[in-house]
């Protein structure tokens, strides 16, 4: 509910701010279709197999939601890759040289992080790597436990490992060190605060907000990553299946944590929000007028 709700008003938002968008913000929205489309996709079935105390369907479903889980997963984490390396050439470039990024170059750039992560996505289902349950049985992934059991789960998993989840942190940290580093440098000879151009305290915050999203996202899935990465090399029947549960559920949870990261850091975001509240209740008491002209209620329920 929070996910959906939350990057509705993202995407929400970005509709009604379409002409004035900047460039880097068209990967915010991309992010925010990756978190709705893990959601939607993939919560329901999961919340159901809860209820139900296994695994609804059979091995097509499990394929599915494990498919919608790995190609909305590494988009997300291209996405916040893709993020942070913009953010250091804007961050490390002239005023020109940072206009150069245009949005049909982020469109490209978005169009690439999709195939990208389809690729990955598909190569399971043509035999490279397996999709399988996880330990405690109401959702599926990756089958991490077949990396010592074949040689093709192994090249898979270790290909996956470095090319959708090392290369893209190390670059998200180197990226956003040198951004630190930069900024440490240009402010070291500025004794007075009042005195850092507006634009430099905007590029600032900006990065701040995308290194909180970039944290949320890492450290939600961090967890998840040490837990498959005991059952690479040990049994999963060694864990107890909250041990496995837990850091899923935490995992998922980094859908919701980026609206309230806007909303925090982001002026803009709460005008926003405030005008879509203001003409929801518009609309809602146009409606309420509407129908209780046609069909007049007691004075009690007017409000």
């Amino acid at each position: 509910i929070l996910t959906i709700l939350g990057n509705s008003a993202v995407l929400a938002t970005a509709v009604r701010r379409s002409s004035f968008l900047k460039s880097p913000e068209l990967l915010t929205v991309n992010l925010a279709v990756a978190d709705m489309g893990m959601a939607i996709s993939m919560y329901p079935l999961a919340i159901a197999s809860a209820w139900n105390h296994a695994w609804l369907g059979g091995d097509a479903s499990c394929i599915y939601y494990a498919l919608m889980g790995f190609l909305f997963g590494v988009c997300s984490m291209m996405t916040l890759c893709a993020m942070a390396v913009i953010r250091f050439l804007v961050t490390n470039s002239s005023k020109s040289n940072s206009n150069k990024i245009t949005k049909n170059t982020i469109f490209i750039l978005i169009a690439f992080i999709w195939l990208y992560s389809l690729l990955w996505a598909i190569l399971p289902l043509v035999g490279w790597g397996y999709y399988g349950p996880e330990p405690f049985g109401i959702s599926c992934t990756i089958a991490w436990s077949k990396f010592h059991n074949s040689s093709n789960g192994f090249s898979f998993i270790l290909s996956m490992f470095l090319l959708c989840t090392v290369l893209p942190a190390l670059t998200i940290v180197a990226c956003y060190l040198g951004i630190a580093w930069k900024v440490h440098k240009a402010y070291q000879g500025i004794q007075n605060i009042d005195r850092i151009p507006n634009a430099a305290k905007l590029e600032r915050k900006l990065t701040l907000m995308a290194v909180l999203i970039s944290v949320g996202f890492l450290s939600s899935w961090t967890p998840y990553a040490a837990a498959s990465f005991w059952s690479m090399f040990s049994s999963s029947a060694s864990l107890q299946p909250a041990a496995t549960l837990l850091p899923c559920l935490f995992a998922k949870s980094s859908t919701a944590y980026n609206p309230f990261i806007y909303y925090i850091c982001s002026k803009t975001f709460r005008c926003q929000i405030k005008k879509l509240q203001c003409c929801c209740g518009w609309r809602v008491r146009y409606l309420s007028s509407d129908s209780s002209a046609e069909n007049p209620a007691p004075g009690m329920w007017s409000g």
